[in-house]
C-alpha cells in the first residue's frame, strides 16, 4: 500500500472563523494519526502562533511554518529545515521599503532566538491589530528607529496595509526570481498583507522535503488561499475548501466542505489511506 503525505493549510482551511480547529476535526485527525496517517499542516504562521490555535491536535508531526521558510519539530521547537536570504537580497528589500516609506514587521533570529521587530510609533491599523492579538508573545521586539529594525538573521518581511500601497512593492519582488512574494487580503479583514521571503521558502519546497523524509510516494493537499498555489501544483491531489479563493479552486482536484463544516476531516474520514 502506498504511503501518502496529507498536508493542510491552517487559516481558512483547518481553522474555523474563531481561529480554532473544530473538536470533531481534532477527534478524526488524531485518531487517524494514531493509526499511522502521515499528516501535517503548512501555514504562514510561526510555530508559536500555530501552536496556540491548534491546541488538541496531535503534536507528533513536524510542521511547516512561515510559508515554508521553516520546518519545526512541534514539541521541541527544533529547526529541521530553514531557508535563508543572501545579504544582497536583504539589502534590496530594505532599499525598496525605504523608497516606498513602508515600515514592516521583520522576522529574524537574534542570538538564536526568533524575534518579530517593528518601529514603535509607526504602527498602522493592520500592524497594531497584529500586535494586539499577540500580547505576551516573547518574539515581539519593538525598536525606537529604523537603524535597529534590521538586526539579526532576517528570514521574512511582512507589510500590512491598503492594496494600492502594497501592490507596487509586490510587483517588484514578484518579477525578481530571487524572492518568493505573496500579496493577499487578510482573512475576514479589509487590509492586505505583502510577504517577502527567500525564493526557496514555499510550502511546496517544504512539502517535498517532508515527502522524502517520511518516504511517502504521494502528496494530497488541502487549502483555501493563493499562498497555497505552489503546494497544490506539486501535489498528486489537491482539494480546495468551499470558502477558498477562486484561483485556488481552479487548480483543485475537487472542492470539499468549508472550514466551518470540517471539510478536511470529513474528506479524510471518507478517503484517507494509511
Amino acid at each position: 500500500m502506498e504511503k501518502i503525505l496529507y498536508v493542510s493549510d491552517l487559516d481558512g482551511t483547518l481553522l474555523n472563523r474563531r481561529d480554532r480547529i473544530n473538536s470533531k476535526s481534532i477527534e478524526i485527525i488524531n485518531e487517524f494519526i494514531e493509526k499511522g496517517m502521515c499528516f501535517t499542516y503548512a501555514t504562514a504562521r510561526s510555530l508559536v502562533s500555530a501552536s496556540a490555535v491548534t491546541k488538541g491536535l496531535s503534536v507528533y508531526i513536524p510542521i511547516i511554518a512561515y510559508n515554508g521558510a521553516f520546518i519545526f519539530h512541534p514539541v521541541t521547537g527544533k529547526v529541521l529545515s530553514q531557508e535563508k536570504f543572501l545579504k544582497e537580497e536583504i539589502e534590496k528589500v530594505i532599499m525598496v521599503l525605504d523608497q516606498y516609506k513602508i515600515s514592516p514587521l521583520v522576522y529574524s533570529l537574534i542570538d538564536g532566538a526568533e524575534k518579530v521587530s517593528w518601529v514603535r510609533g509607526r504602527e498602522n491599523e493592520g500592524i497594531q491589530r497584529y500586535l494586539d492579538l499577540r500580547k505576551g508573545d516573547r518574539r515581539l521586539r519593538y525598536v525606537p528607529n529604523r537603524e535597529e529594525l534590521y538586526q539579526g538573521e532576517i528570514f521574512y518581511f511582512t507589510c500590512i496595509g491598503e492594496r494600492e500601497v502594497l501592490q507596487p512593492i509586490a510587483d517588484i519582488f514578484l518579477k525578481d526570481s530571487r524572492y518568493h512574494c505573496t500579496i493577499q487580503q487578510e482573512l475576514y479583514r479589509p487590509e492586505f498583507w505583502c510577504e517577502i521571503m527567500p525564493a526557496s521558502a514555499t510550502k511546496a519546497n517544504a512539502v517535498i522535503k517532508l515527502k522524502k523524509l517520511w518516504n511517502c510516494s504521494k502528496v494530497i493537499a488541502f487549502g483555501d488561499a493563493v499562498n497555497d498555489i505552489p503546494m497544490f501544483q506539486i501535489s498528486d491531489e489537491a482539494y480546495a475548501v468551499e470558502n477558498a479563493a477562486a484561483e485556488l479552486k481552479a487548480l483543485a482536484t475537487g472542492i470539499i466542505g468549508s472550514n466551518e463544516e470540517d471539510g478536511v476531516a470529513e474528506w479524510l474520514k471518507k478517503n484517507a489511506v494509511f
